[in-house]
């Protein structure tokens, strides 16, 4: 089975997730089910790959197609049954000695009485048990000339937002989730180490745990580096100084937490969405100001223990990204005295 959509696969796992779901409502092993490369050529008129929406949209659409193959494939399959076996269009097309089967009187009922479980579809009626497998319906299906090829459409229903009175409904669902994050900063150079992360998230019913699992945990660290370090430095004349991972500093396996706990809460109440799955992508990266929150917490502990760094973090709120230099400010305001008071020197 191919299936071709307007999503596009940069490492999130959304074709893996098409392709699963599409499996699933064909009865189909994983390995039956083939996503093309995504092109204008085959999808006109999608969406961007964005916004945690690629699963949401195309693979509602896709299973929008396999629905309309799957009334055609079930109403041949119910008549197949009472069909004999001698004048099925396997047996009978190339010589042409029966008419082809009619389906229409079949197409509306027929789905009730079939289940496509297995690579196989099951036939249950007054007429007995009948299976035939799922290549087997195809040739017979193809061989009595009927659709095998379907095109879906999806759009996100009952949505209706106003931006100018800031009311409506803008979205479908929310996706939530929890974190608790633990952090020790050193006090002779504001370096932080997140030492463990513990994370609960909802994502509705999951279509693959472990791309879910994969992509909370890689948000999450993504924004670590949001908050913590991957600071935009420019000189005066306006230029990006922290232009490429030499400057900029992104999170590296080092910086992992050194425990790190993420579970899912299964949740099977989201009605609204495909398979009752709720978006990944991004959602989790917000999490990631638990470490932040844990930095501005270590830092008002060190002030109970120093007034003048209390005085400090009292007027100084702290800023993201909390980088080392700005915690070790932070900790120690005098350390920074001889820049602050110079005009023309910053810190280094």
């Amino acid at each position: 089975v191919q299936v071709s959509t307007g999503a596009v696969e940069m490492g999130q796992g959304v074709n893996t997730r098409i392709a699963m779901l599409v499996a699933e409502e064909l009865g189909l092993p994983l390995n039956r089910v083939r996503v093309m490369t995504t092109s204008t050529e085959k999808n006109a008129n999608t969406s961007p790959t964005a916004a945690s929406t690629g699963t949401d949209i195309n693979g509602a659409a896709a299973l929008n197609a396999c629905r309309a193959i799957k009334k055609r494939l079930a109403a041949l399959a119910v008549k197949l049954q009472t069909t004999p076996t001698t004048a099925w269009p396997s047996k009978s097309a190339g010589l042409g000695t029966a008419p082809e089967i009619d389906i229409a009187d079949a197409a509306d009922s027929a789905l009730k009485l079939t289940t496509f479980s297995g690579n196989k579809i099951s036939v249950v009626n007054g007429g007995g048990n009948f299976s035939i497998s799922f290549p087997e319906l195809v040739n017979e299906a193809y061989l009595n000339r009927l659709s095998l090829g379907e095109y879906g459409y999806h759009r996100t229903e009952n949505l209706g937002f106003d931006k100018l009175t800031g009311k409506g409904q803008a979205f479908q669902y929310f996706t939530q989730g929890t974190a608790v994050s633990e952090v020790e900063i050193s006090r002779l150079t504001g370096e932080i180490k997140v030492r463990r992360v513990d994370i609960l998230m909802d994502l509705g019913r999951p279509v693959n745990e472990s791309l879910d699992l994969g992509q909370v945990t890689g948000a999450f660290i993504q924004g670590m580096g949001w908050v913590t370090t991957e600071n935009l430095v420019y000189n005066k004349e306006g230029y990006l100084l922290s232009h490429s991972p030499s400057t900029y500093k992104i999170p590296s396996v080092q910086d992992t937490p050194r425990i790190f706990r993420v579970a899912l809460a299964h949740n099977h109440e989201n009605i609204v969405n495909i398979r009752g799955t709720k978006a990944v992508g991004e959602p989790p990266l917000l999490l990631s100001l638990s470490v932040w929150a844990a930095v501005k917490d270590a830092l008002h502990y060190a002030a109970k223990h120093d007034h003048r760094t209390k005085q400090f973090i009292t007027s100084h709120p702290l800023p993201i990204p909390a980088t080392a230099e700005v915690t070790l400010r932070h900790l120690d305001p005098g350390l920074f005295e001889r820049f602050d008071s110079k005009p023309g020197m910053t810190a280094p």
